[in-house]
């Protein structure tokens, strides 16, 4: 189906867009306006500024980093037009001497018209598989078999899960609010604990007779924290990996809806910002569920120690998710690192790269993202 109507620009207008505010970048003869997408690239705003009002086209190819199938569809939905055809090989060749001086005239377009180019159709909200004029959640159960395929095709468009506006609006959060409602539970219990250790009533029992009891001085309550950090960071693995990323069977309709409600609505959307990090009403539930499981295996105060050590976790985790989808970190560091493999988990290797704080649990349940798959920035 042809577009009704196609917009087509020459080397010259692309190039007056080579700024944070207004960029734009060629693929295939195709212009994008890549403006949105700047502070969300895995490899940090300037390697797509550096390349503005120019063809991209051999770097996404590679070497030295091919993107996925996934990336080249996501670059879809910023489609705006087509290069004119008329002379301008040369023009493009010749526009790396002139880029840096492109890039510092000031330019007040922020703004494009932008077409859906009607090729794009996982991407294309009137040909896609749901109606996006209304709640998902309800629709997904159907797909049946093309479940799995759609939703691991990312889109750039906030997701609407219920009819409700007041279930729709708790089933979505702000970063801050985490932080906000967490920490000072994290700062009183951290006390409570410490207080509670320093009494001298603190004790492990090794078997059912108190005298083979084992007393807990105070100073270990850092240790039981850290601890309680280092269990949250594999319950955080195993709840990614074997909750948030099972199959549902293409029969199920309910196990499909609960699957996409759980994880499957970020995986299809992972730029919405009001639904990177997890509602604290629910959120409560599952920390309740936590804290009883802690007082029947390690009651008092240790168990406790431990408990908001992983609570503690979790806030840290909630905030880290948070930064990989939407921050900027600075090239070489550990969030940088973070960010690219996060961002691998997303577009190519849904089945591996689990850990979101860390790796380090990716190793021993062998479902590292192979290194080779890595962009080699230099």
């Amino acid at each position: 189906m042809e577009m009704e109507k196609k917009r087509s620009f020459t080397i010259d207008e692309v190039q007056q867009h080579t700024t944070v505010d207004s960029c734009w970048i060629i693929h295939e003869r195709r212009v994008y306006d890549v403006s949105a997408f700047i502070q969300r690239h895995p490899g940090g705003e300037q390697m797509i500024v550096q390349r503005a009002g120019r063809d991209v086209s051999r770097d996404m190819a590679g070497p030295p980093h091919r993107h996925s199938l996934n990336a080249q569809r996501w670059l879809q939905q910023y489609y705006i037009g087509e290069l004119r055809q008329e002379g301008d090989q040369e023009e493009l060749e010749g526009f790396t001497q002139k880029k840096q001086a492109v890039r510092d005239r000031s330019t007040a377009n922020r703004g494009s018209s932008s077409v859906m180019d009607a090729r794009c159709k996982s991407v294309d909200p009137d040909n896609d598989l749901v109606d996006w004029k209304k709640p998902l959640l309800w629709q997904v159960g159907h797909l049946r078999e093309k479940y799995d395929e759609w939703v691991h095709q990312p889109v750039d468009r906030p997701i609407r899960l219920f009819y409700s506006d007041f279930v729709e609006a708790c089933s979505k959060t702000a970063w801050y609010v985490v932080p906000l409602v967490w920490t000072p539970i994290v700062i009183f219990l951290s006390w409570y604990s410490y207080t509670e250790l320093a009494q001298g009533n603190a004790r492990v029992f090794t078997s059912f007779a108190a005298e083979y009891s084992i007393p807990v001085h105070k100073y270990c309550f850092p240790f039981l924290f850290l601890l309680g950090m280092f269990l949250w960071s594999l319950v955080e693995y195993l709840i990614h990996r074997y909750l948030f990323h099972m199959k549902p069977p293409a029969s199920n309709y309910y196990l499909i809806t609960l699957h996409f409600m759980l994880h499957g609505q970020h995986h299809k959307s992972p730029f919405d910002g009001s639904r990177l990090v997890f509602p604290p009403v629910p959120a409560s539930f599952v920390v309740a569920l936590f804290l009883a499981a802690f007082h029947l295996f390690a009651p008092g105060a240790v168990g406790m120690s431990i408990f908001v050590g992983g609570l503690c976790g979790y806030v840290v985790y909630d905030m880290i998710h948070y930064y990989l989808h939407y921050g900027s970190p600075k090239k070489g560091s550990y969030l940088y690192g973070l960010k690219a493999y996060h961002v691998k988990h997303h577009f190519e290797h849904q089945r591996l790269g689990f850990g979101i704080t860390s790796r380090f649990w990716d190793y021993p349940f062998d479902t590292v993202i192979p290194e080779e798959t890595f962009e080699k920035h230099h």
